[in-house]
C-alpha cells in the first residue's frame, strides 16, 4: 500500500484530520530543506508536499514565487529533491512525500527518468498543477507503474462533469482549491468550501484536502469541519522568507505554525 493510503486510512481510522504543510524545496537554500521537513512532522504534518522550483508558478502568489525564485538562484533542481527525500528517509520511512510543481521540470529530464527516480528516492505521489487528467496518458501510467500517485486539483469554477473526470484518475487524495485565484489569497469561505466538497463526495472516495487560503488554526479548524484534510503553503514559505538570514530560526517559526493549526484539527474530534 501506498504511503498516502496508509497515512489516511490511520487517519480515518483515528477520527482525524490530515495536515498537509507544503514548502519550496531549496528555500531558503538547499542544506536546511530537510531539517525543515522533520520540524513539519515533529509539529504534527500527516503528508509533505514538496515544492519544485519553477521560473514561471502560474498558480502561486507572490510569496511562493519568491520561494522559488530565491530556490532557484542556488541552482536547486529535481536531482537535489531527490537527494532531498533520500536524505529524509534515512530517518522517516513513514511519512509520505507529495512532490508539487509543473511538468517542465519534469519533462527536461524525461517523465520516464522522473517517475523511476521519484519512487527510487522514496516520493510517494506528484502534483504537476499544469497537468490536467486527459494530458496524463504519458506520465500517468508511468507514475502508477512505480506505485507514484497521481494528485489533480479541482477548483471552485470546475463543472461536475470535469469532476468526475478528475475524480476518476485521481489517487492518494484531491486537492481542492478553495479559492477562485493564486496561493496566498486571503478570503476563505468554509461554507463554500463545504457547498462545493458535497457534490465530489458522491464521485470519489478518495480523501477531500483543501489547500488556499488557510492561515492559522482558526481557518484549519473551519476547513476541517467539512474535509479530511488541510493544506497549508504560503503562511509557512511567508515565516521561511522573514527569516531567511537567519535559518537557525526556521524550524521553530514553523511549529509554531504548524502546531496551532493540528491542535486545532484535533480539537474537532471525530
Amino acid at each position: 500500500m501506498n504511503r498516502i493510503d496508509q497515512r489516511f486510512a490511520e487517519l480515518k481510522s483515528q477520527g482525524r484530520r490530515a495536515l498537509i504543510p507544503y514548502i519550496t524545496a531549496g528555500d531558503p537554500s538547499p542544506e536546511h530543506t530537510v531539517g525543515f521537513m522533520h520540524a513539519l512532522v515533529e509539529a504534527g504534518a500527516d503528508v509533505i508536499e514538496l515544492g519544485v522550483p519553477f521560473s514561471d508558478p502560474m498558480a502561486d502568489g507572490p510569496v511562493i514565487q519568491k520561494a522559488c525564485e530565491r530556490a532557484l538562484k542556488h541552482g536547486v533542481r529535481l536531482s537535489h529533491l531527490f537527494e532531498m527525500v533520500r536524505e529524509f528517509r534515512q530517518t522517516d520511512t513513514t511519512t509520505p512525500v507529495v512532490l508539487m510543481g509543473y511538468l517542465n521540470p519534469m519533462e527536461r529530464i524525461g517523465l520516464a527518468a522522473f517517475s523511476e527516480q521519484a519512487a527510487a528516492a522514496g516520493v510517494d505521489g506528484v502534483l504537476a498543477v499544469d497537468m490536467p487528467p486527459e494530458e496524463a496518458e504519458e506520465l500517468g501510467p508511468l507514475l502508477k507503474s512505480h506505485g507514484l500517485a497521481s494528485i489533480f486539483l479541482v477548483a471552485p469554477t470546475t463543472s461536475e462533469e470535469r469532476a468526475a473526470t478528475i475524480c476518476a484518475h485521481g489517487e492518494g487524495y484531491l486537492y481542492y482549491v478553495s479559492l477562485k485565484g493564486v496561493t496566498g489569497s486571503a478570503i476563505l469561505n468554509a461554507a463554500d468550501v463545504a457547498e462545493h466538497l458535497a457534490p465530489l463526495r458522491r464521485m470519489t472516495d478518495l480523501p477531500l484536502c483543501v489547500g488556499f487560503g488557510i492561515r492559522d488554526g482558526a481557518s484549519a479548524a473551519e476547513v476541517g469541519k467539512v474535509a479530511d484534510g488541510v493544506i497549508v503553503g504560503s503562511a509557512l514559505v511567508s515565516r521561511i522568507a522573514a527569516n531567511a538570514e537567519t535559518p537557525e530560526a526556521i524550524p521553530a517559526e514553523l511549529k509554531a505554525v504548524l502546531g496551532e493549526m493540528r491542535q486545532a484539527l484535533d480539537a474537532l474530534g471525530a
